[in-house]
């Protein structure tokens, strides 16, 4: 296991400094699901939820959160994103998939963000349909892919 870099060597909590760091272009790649009850899934699908648009809500929703990471994550950096993609699609199964591709050019990376811009974008279709169905189950989240920076590249694949 490698170090723990948000900690310093008496063990307080640190954010990382990364001001020696090379800039470079970094993105990353992440996804996440809600499972839906039958009824739930259906009003998404036949644009009948009473509160609009669950998928186009929930995409501006993932955005913003991407946007606001370090201020949800405390040792996160604030990060000039140079893009966020956020699409989220109708699975089998009465799942929602939640897809998002953050990029910035800097001295850390993007992982969080994208992770975080998921995240947001799947509490958005709970929020939108929790008084139809409270049952709903997020998860899993993962990241998916990683490029740039120091440690290189990264895929779960």
């Amino acid at each position: 296991m490698s170090k723990l870099t948000h900690l310093d060597g008496d063990g307080n909590a640190r954010m990382v400094e990364v001001g020696h760091k090379e800039s470079t272009t970094r993105q990353a790649i992440a996804e996440g699901f809600i499972q839906l009850s039958e009824e739930a899934y259906q009003a998404v699908k036949n644009g009948e939820v009473p509160k609009g648009d669950v998928l186009r809500i929930a995409q501006i929703a993932g955005i913003q959160a991407a946007k606001k990471t370090s201020d949800l994550i405390p040792l996160c950096h604030p990060l000039q994103i140079t893009g966020t993609k956020v699409l989220l699609s109708l699975e089998t199964g009465n799942r929602i998939r939640a897809w998002a591709r953050v990029r910035c050019m800097g001295q850390t990376g993007v992982e969080m963000e994208a992770l975080t811009a998921v995240s947001g974008a799947l509490l958005c279709v709970y929020d939108m349909l929790k008084a139809m169905d409270k049952a709903m189950a997020i998860g899993p989240v993962v990241l998916l892919e990683k490029t740039g920076g120091k440690s290189g590249d990264w895929s779960r694949t």
